[in-house]
């Protein structure tokens, strides 16, 4: 039995033109607030301060940093700041010592040369090359 399966649903829907429910209720606050702005300050402060009320909605409108939406954004971000930052080890039961005496230079030159013999060795380059 074969079923429609739904594709691109993190896409939202477009209502007005290329815009979505979400962008167009983030502008219309936008407006919003900038007509109370308008209605308080004289025209040199209202243009001050709608510049970066401008930036800061249409950052949250239309910016989506590692594709989630920035208002989730700077809520991981606040969270991040608020959480405690506590890394916690925890040693591991069973923990292997080192060694606690090293082998002397002798023991080791006894070990690698006790059965070195040049005429064996001569023996076997001749059968290697033989061969």
């Amino acid at each position: 039995m074969m079923f429609n399966v739904p594709q691109f649903i993190d896409v939202e829907d477009k209502i007005a033109g290329p815009l979505t429910w979400r962008q167009i209720l983030w502008m219309t606050g936008m407006a919003a607030v900038l007509l109370v702005l308008y209605n308080t300050f004289d025209s040199a402060t209202f243009f001050t301060l709608a510049v970066p009320v401008i930036l800061m909605f249409s950052l949250l409108a239309f910016y989506r940093p590692s594709g989630i939406s920035m208002i989730q954004f700077l809520m991981h971000g606040v969270a991040y700041l608020f959480q405690p930052k506590i890394s916690v080890w925890e040693r591991p039961t069973h923990v292997q010592s080192a060694p606690t005496t090293l082998p002397n230079k002798n023991e080791e030159e006894k070990i690698t040369h006790q059965n070195f013999d040049s005429n064996k060795a001569h023996a076997l380059a001749e059968m290697l090359d033989h061969k």
